[in-house]
């Protein structure tokens, strides 16, 4: 069939066929199909969507352009967990070497950040010497040996995938709901797991603004995965306002690193307990939450978490003195400069979304891909939503090396917060958990 007739039919509401599907998917990965006909397919599948059986046929074409990892050479169930992204959200630094502490092998493979919100790859490559590029043999050799290993997308993985993702970004159809969906679940099939925990972030530093939106793309997401025969379990989470207290590259791979060594922030703690035992209940190593929960305690408490850590950083490239030392080996800031309060009241709302762009104003994110960052650089938020202000109190301190970004950064922060009356009632961290 003819590109053009592909797009006819979805344009006027028809049903592709999974043959044509799969066709139109290689004409891509190939280059037989130009950029402009693929933007117009894309274009007509942001206006009419694709049924149940359109989106996995979708979502298999882009998983087999490519190679699909094969870790049947590593024991036990292979378990990973994606986030959508959000500000802060450095949960999966410390929750996969907890998961494979307790013998649930961890094959991720991460991105990098873009606008506001941050990217695995860019906070683990904070720590001196760390490779996020390693080749796909040297992946699955770190899995079997750490029990985790934390990659960034290879050339050979969805390839299909790059190129659709390129053309969306400039053409208005990031947004669509069943290519956001398939885009996700084709890499993360591609890394041969067996199972996968989803964590959907909600509110004003999400992609999803409102919770419909976001269950629609849970429900989504868990819908291509069962269909492909594979355990999915998706949590609605709160981002309405930073995760935990770092925001930036270095500050939260320390933060993480504070939780494996038994501190942190209560909140990020209790989303890395929450994710993890899930984890370890589709692994096949806990039978319960009681008993999942148990176990991932346990391994912080011990330290096996951290030092299944200590381990993944060695065989990626890293320092791994950085686990002894976080605060003397990831790099700092230059400055410090104390955002405070301009009246009194009650934090009612807190706009994450701002939080990340100060972030980002400050060197620690993206406007375009080809931006680079410093890993030195971010913010350290002091409050909290329902906390009580008084005038000069400080909103956040802004970790900086170039004085002529901190203006905006401050401006930005500034934006963010909306104070009130009180009281507040802080949203729930987990809205939802679709099994």
């Amino acid at each position: 069939m003819r590109p053009q007739d592909l797009i006819r039919i979805k344009r006027d509401g028809g049903e592709l066929s999974a043959e044509v599907i799969g066709e139109f998917i290689a004409g891509v990965s190939s280059g037989s199909i130009p950029d402009y006909q693929a933007a117009a397919l894309l274009m007509a599948v942001f206006l009419r969507g694709l049924t149940e059986a359109e989106l996995s046929a979708w979502a298999e074409a882009m998983l087999r352009s490519g190679r699909v990892l094969d870790l049947s050479a590593v024991p036990g169930r292979k378990v990973d967990k994606h986030s959508t992204g959000g500000v802060g959200d450095k949960v999966s630094l410390c929750l996969a070497p907890l998961c494979a502490a307790c013998g649930v092998p961890v094959p991720m493979i991460s991105g990098r950040g873009l606008g506001h919100t941050g990217g695995t790859l860019d906070k683990l490559e904070a720590i001196p010497g760390f490779r996020t590029d390693l080749s796909v043999d040297a992946f699955i050799r770190t899995v079997g040996e750490a029990g985790l290993a934390l990659i960034g997308q290879t050339s050979d993985l969805a390839p299909a995938d790059r190129k659709l993702y390129a053309l969306r970004d400039v053409t208005a159809t990031v947004e669509s709901i069943p290519l956001i969906a398939s885009s996700i679940m084709s890499k993360k099939l591609a890394e041969g797991i067996d199972a996968l925990v989803l964590d959907v972030k909600v509110g004003s530093g999400a992609f999803m603004k409102d919770l419909e939106r976001a269950r629609e793309l849970a429900e989504t997401l868990c819908g291509i995965g069962r269909r492909a025969g594979k355990q999915v379990t998706a949590f609605l989470t709160d981002m309405n306002q930073p995760l935990g207290r770092e925001v930036g590259n270095a500050n939260e791979t320390r933060e993480a690193i504070d939780i494996l060594r038994g501190g942190g922030p209560d909140d990020l703690l209790d989303l890395t307990l929450q994710l993890g035992a899930e984890m370890l209940i589709l692994g096949g190593v806990s039978n319960d939450l009681d008993d999942a929960l148990e176990r991932i305690r346990k391994a912080r408490r011990s330290g096996t978490g951290l030092e299944r850590f200590r381990r993944c950083v060695e065989l990626q490239g890293g320092d791994p003195r950085v686990v002894d030392d976080p605060a003397g080996r990831l790099p700092r800031a230059l400055h410090q400069h104390a955002v405070t309060v301009q009246g009194a009241g009650t934090v009612a709302a807190i706009d994450a979304e701002q939080i990340g762009v100060a972030a980002m104003l400050l060197g620690a994110g993206r406007r375009s891909v080809e931006d680079r960052i410093d890993h030195a650089v971010g913010l350290t938020m002091c409050v909290r939503l329902g906390d009580e202000l008084r005038t000069g109190a400080p909103l956040a301190i802004l970790h900086y090396n170039d004085e002529s970004r901190r203006a905006a950064a401050e401006a930005a922060v500034r934006s963010a917060f909306r104070l009130g009356p009180g009281p507040v009632t802080p949203p729930p961290l987990v809205y939802e958990i679709l099994h």
